[in-house]
């Protein structure tokens, strides 16, 4: 095998990130190289080719396939390596086993040198049409079809491959006639391939008693939908499994998770290519500094758009429709958690894993329990809803600075007081919040306070809210919150897994929710929560976090898909020397913590980053006032 050359520099980031599309050449123009290009530019980034196959063919048919020989492979990648080096990879048609095996030896030696790099695998074999792509040394193209390549030389080497139900079968070589065949195929590959998965049901289709023997069969409607509802889909959704492993850069409470994404079904023909799309949008998603759940629900909008847009161009199905980074929140999936590894997660940081309520959760597999709220036990007004406009948001955690701003007029504040256990269930809140009175050290070295201490300063701070006419929103402390009817309360993605939402509505309390990526923000987007928060944007040190700083570039991506329809704060690491840039995002609000807590002077800091968060919003306003203008001249 050829060395892999290049040096380890990192990129110019001026430039857009390169993705590397390693995949077959399509001649007509809808799938593989071509398609892969084509969203990768349209994505952002830059796409580079490596040409595995050369096939003729059309909408309607390969007549073709023509693998490149080992030499020509190999050459195409340590030349555009010692150039271009890849932010992500995503490969396509392999033609034969050869490929595969030379491949994932290249990789193997890639990773070394670049162990970062996410390769994304589409294990593409059979065309639009209905013909076979993968000739696996076999001249007949037809009966090469009823073969699979064998994937295992990629076994932790690649981050996620992506699969369709034909494709999942055959890599499996188990039945996936039903939905929950599909689940346990996904996470069989999962663990033999020691990646993640994402399995595709868009295509699935139940009109023969053998899926893999006939993907294209065609009857009646009713006995169809009679098909999918026995088999457990539902025919109006497009519906994937993901399965994640060890996502690097995610939450903990996600990198294990497994979840079915819900996205209603494009009536269309017009879908080639739409594999390619979506695992080249992965890709170039990943490139851009995203996580993976963050790629793969991107880049599953980013198809459901292109296939809504689709028009036919020849006589069979069209190509997909390039619309852009998806910003219409409808596009998007609905997310479904399937199992307890996130609750497990939770709850071993502060219980002993030999309690009957910890052995109850590590029970579960794919249904969340304990106090777990369905986003569909929420009723449709969802929460309370607040002024857009809230500002600059003070979070605090002692009475004495929380009533100093108070009485200076401070309309909506946050009390975050830590504490070293939390509550787990409604059932009983008094054995987890109110205990005997005591105080232990967080990590950062400031006490914590527990118990009934705990309880008589929040029931202060509500009753200081609400004498001053003040929205306050209590940390965490759900039960004491709504015992002493808070205005609101402020949770972190892992309260959701043991938090009662439905009976915080019914008690009138407004909820924030926070999110640290695009996956995040769906799970809080489907409780229809008062207001969602977005970070942590900059670096901060006032608690430990589960991923990286989200930066200014996502942060605005977040503001353009979710503006329209929330409150939206910005938090982490906030303060006067970066504000404006944060303001330029387009968000409405910000939170602040240290930029207060630690000045010399909370009120006089509060009154400064406010002056100054209004006058870049009349900074704004003047801008967009002399832009009309100058359209009307």
């Amino acid at each position: 095998m050829l060395g892999i050359h290049g040096d380890n520099a990192p990129m110019n980031t001026e430039h857009p990130a390169f993705v590397w599309t390693i995949a077959g050449s399509d001649s007509g123009g809808g799938a593989g190289i071509q398609a892969d290009l084509a969203t990768i530019q349209d994505l952002g980034c830059h796409g580079c080719s490596v040409v595995t196959t050369v096939t003729a063919q059309s909408s309607v048919a390969v007549t073709l396939v023509e693998p490149v020989s080992a030499a020509m492979l190999m050459a195409q990648l340590t030349t555009l390596l010692s150039d271009l080096p890849p932010k992500a990879i995503k490969i396509g048609l392999l033609a034969d086993q050869t490929q595969v095996a030379l491949l994932a030896d290249w990789i193997a030696s890639f990773k070394i040198h670049y162990p970062s790099v996410p390769v994304i695998v589409d294990p593409v074999m059979v065309a639009s049409c209905g013909d076979a792509l993968a000739v696996d040394n076999c001249q007949d193209i037809k009966s090469a079809a009823k073969s699979a390549l064998d994937f295992r030389p990629f076994k932790g080497l690649i981050e996620l491959i992506t699969p369709n139900v034909l494709e999942l079968g055959r890599l499996t070589h188990s039945d996936v006639s039903t939905k929950a065949q599909f689940a346990a195929a996904a996470l069989a590959l999962s663990q033999s391939l020691d990646c993640s998965v994402l399995a595709k049901g868009g295509d699935v289709s139940f009109g023969s008693t053998d899926i893999l023997a006939d993907t294209h069969a065609q009857t009646h409607a009713n006995t169809l939908d009679t098909a999918y509802k026995s088999n457990g889909w539902d025919l109006e959704l497009a519906e994937d499994y993901l399965v994640c492993r060890q996502v690097r850069a995610s939450s903990e409470l996600h990198q294990n998770g497994r979840f079915w994404l819900a996205s209603q079904r494009v009536n269309t023909r017009h879908n080639h290519g739409s594999g390619c799309t979506l695992s080249s949008a992965i890709a170039a998603v990943l490139a851009q500094g995203f996580v993976l759940q963050d790629a793969v629900v991107v880049a599953k909008a980013y198809v459901s758009q292109g296939l809504s847009a689709a028009v036919g161009l020849g006589q069979g199905p069209g190509p997909l429709a390039r619309t852009g980074w998806p910003n219409d929140l409808s596009r998007y999936a609905k997310i479904n958690l399937c199992d307890g590894n996130f609750i497990s997660h939770h709850l071993n940081q502060h219980l002993d894993v030999r309690s009957d309520l910890v052995a109850t959760v590590l029970s579960a597999t794919d249904q969340v329990r304990i106090a777990y709220t369905s986003p569909q036990n929420i009723l449709s007004h969802g929460f309370k809803v607040l002024d857009a406009d809230l500002g600059v948001y003070p979070v605090v955690s002692d009475l004495i600075m929380l009533e100093s701003l108070l009485a200076a007029g401070v309309k909506t504040l946050q009390l975050r007081i830590k504490t070293d256990i939390s509550e787990l269930t409604t059932a009983a809140p008094a054995e987890f919040n109110l205990g005997k009175s005591a105080l232990s050290r967080c990590e950062s070295g400031e006490p914590e306070l527990i118990g009934s201490e705990l309880e008589a300063q929040i029931q202060t701070a509500i009753a200081l809210g609400k004498h001053f006419n003040a929205q306050l929103f209590i940390n965490d402390h759900w039960q004491l919150a709504m015992k002493y009817h808070a205005f609101g309360v402020h949770l972190g993605q892992e309260d959701l897994a043991v938090t009662d939402l439905a009976a915080i509505q019914a008690a009138g309390l407004a909820l924030g929710i926070s999110s640290h990526s695009y996956f995040e923000l769906l799970l809080a987007h489907q409780y229809s929560p008062s207001y969602i928060a977005l970070g942590h944007i900059f670096p901060t040190t006032t608690k430990q976090m589960p991923s990286a700083p989200q930066g200014l570039a996502k942060l605005k991506h977040y503001v353009a898909l979710l503006q329209d329809h929330y409150p939206l704060v910005a938090i982490g690491g906030i303060d006067l020397t970066n504000l404006a840039k944060v303001k330029a995002t387009g968000v409405g609000n910000i939170a602040v913590v240290r930029a207060i807590t630690k000045a010399k002077d909370p009120l006089a800091a509060f009154a400064e980053l406010s002056q100054a968060w209004e006058q870049c919003s009349l900074s704004e306003e003047l801008a967009v006032n002399h832009e009309l203008g100058a359209k009307h001249e």
